[in-house]
């Protein structure tokens, strides 16, 4: 649809940027902090671990001042539970409680909104231990995880995130180093942190009745390969599996009818123990946020072995015999790393989220990851950030124009720091960290060409995007 005029982006937009805390705290045993699957888990050859990351931990100060200086309007970061609960339950971390403490502190001295993700991948090592989300008991320590943190910071945070890219988590778990278990277990647990989820998001609203909460799935629309009906098919079977299973259970608090279709076709049901439903209807989110990158495309199954589809990165669909073939979008751009390039379909993936659930919606991940170089005189000139904000922007403000209600613009990531599967060699920062995969070198902070350009977009509530 073309506009003769635009709607501009609302008054209090909330401009921001996103990290999570594996992958830019560091710090990872110091203070108190207990070990986190991430921690412990192993991660690509050649590439660093999380021990040090972008030593935000310390840093933090200074990381906020170069955050206030691009005129941030926002910062979504996610909280470690082993900093606050380092054994997952049981006795609180008071130097953990008092670094997030100051962080919020320290956000709110220069009027940058602090939207906190209460969990991004890091489930406490000895609750892994002890079975992790496909133990029932989880559901109970994650609750008084969160209980502890609306206790402490919900006077200043109004915006929450519940878990971080479950689905991704659920579907491409072995990528992202957190394990592989069999569809029985895999869907089992999926069942327990939708659970969480729920009592989380009804806690917040008996706790913290002036903050609003949300969950954060990474979504985006997908393509049938060709207009065959077969294909259309197929491209409905995989949105319903990637997609609405999460959010239909969060917004509407029932199972996608496509979604439990395929549970039980694969034998893959979970065990439902009474009063759950109950539960998981009293979530009742107040926005979702959601993290996009790419579209994906696939085609009709040929229920043999030749729909299964190797598992390059969590953006990319993993064929399923009988339901869906991985295919590619000869129309699309590609990053460095592979990944589709797709503005279009980031428009797309918010008027389906309107249109399906009339919830306002806040991005809290859209980023571009490349090899970035710091040329001479502290010069980093990322002009394909650039390039790729903008045009991700420019169809935030067409679906805003569509009718859709968005909330807030949070890119992929404010700072350089280490990506789950490639290293900190796949830059996505603003902000550059002085360091390679094998070398700390002084950590130096530097801002790139693409910080300076968004400075302008935020100034100008999103008009000027030269």
């Amino acid at each position: 649809m073309y506009y003769k005029r635009l709607k501009p982006f609302p008054e209090n937009f909330l401009w921001g940027a996103s990290t999570s805390a594996y992958q830019v705290e560091g710090a990872w045993n110091e203070d108190g902090k207990g070990p986190s699957v991430m921690d412990i888990g192993k991660h690509p050859e050649k590439t660093t671990d999380f021990k040090v990351t972008s030593d935000h931990y310390h840093r933090y100060k200074e990381d906020v001042a170069l955050f206030a200086e691009m005129g941030l309007k926002a910062y979504r970061f996610s909280i470690a539970w082993t900093r606050i609960l380092p054994e997952g339950r049981g006795e609180i971390n008071q130097k953990g409680l008092d670094f997030y403490n100051n962080l919020i502190n320290e956000l709110i001295k220069f009027n940058i909104e602090p939207i906190i993700t209460v969990y991004h991948f890091d489930l406490p090592y000895l609750l892994q231990q002890q079975g992790g989300w496909s133990n029932r008991a989880t559901i109970d320590a994650f609750v008084e995880y969160v209980k502890i943190l609306f206790m402490h910071f919900g006077d200043r945070v109004k915006y929450w995130l519940t878990i971080n890219e479950q689905n991704i988590m659920i579907l491409h778990g072995s990528v992202l180093g957190l394990g592989n278990e069999d569809g029985k277990e895999l869907y089992q647990l999926n069942h327990h942190m939708l659970l969480a989820q729920a009592q989380v998001m009804k806690m917040c609203h008996e706790m913290c009745p002036n903050a609003k909460i949300g969950p954060a799935p990474n979504i985006s629309s997908i393509y049938p390969a060709t207009s065959k009906p077969e294909d259309v098919l197929a491209a409905n079977n995989w949105s319903s599996l990637r997609n609405w299973m999460y959010l239909d259970m969060a917004v509407f608090g029932r199972y996608n009818a496509v979604a439990w279709s395929y549970l039980e076709e694969k034998g893959y049901t979970p065990t439902i123990e009474q009063g759950d439903m109950e539960i998981l209807k009293s979530g009742r989110p107040d926005f979702i946020a959601f993290n996009y990158y790419a579209t994906a495309t696939v085609a009709k199954s040929n229920n043999d072995d030749t729909d299964r589809a190797s598992e390059a990165n969590q953006q990319v669909a993993k064929g399923e015999i009988g339901v869906y073939r991985p295919a590619v979008n000869e129309n699309l751009q590609k990053t460095q790393f592979g990944w589709s390039i797709d503005p279009v379909g980031f428009r797309n993936t918010m008027r389906e989220l309107n249109e399906r659930y009339n919830l306002p919606l806040i991005v809290t991940e859209n980023g571009l990851g490349a090899y970035d170089k710091l040329e001479e005189g502290d010069v980093v000139n990322d002009d394909y950030r650039i390039d790729f904000l903008r045009m991700h922007i420019e169809q935030a403000q067409l679906a805003i124009t569509d009718g859709v209600k968005l909330l807030g613009y949070c890119p992929w990531s404010a700072i350089d720091l280490v990506s789950t599967h490639s290293g900190c060699s796949k830059r996505y920062g603003f902000i550059y960290v002085n360091r390679d995969e094998v070398d700390l070198q002084d950590l130096r902070r530097i801002r790139k060409k693409s910080s300076y350009w968004y400075k302008k977009v935020i100034s100008s509530n999103g008009v000027d995007l030269k």
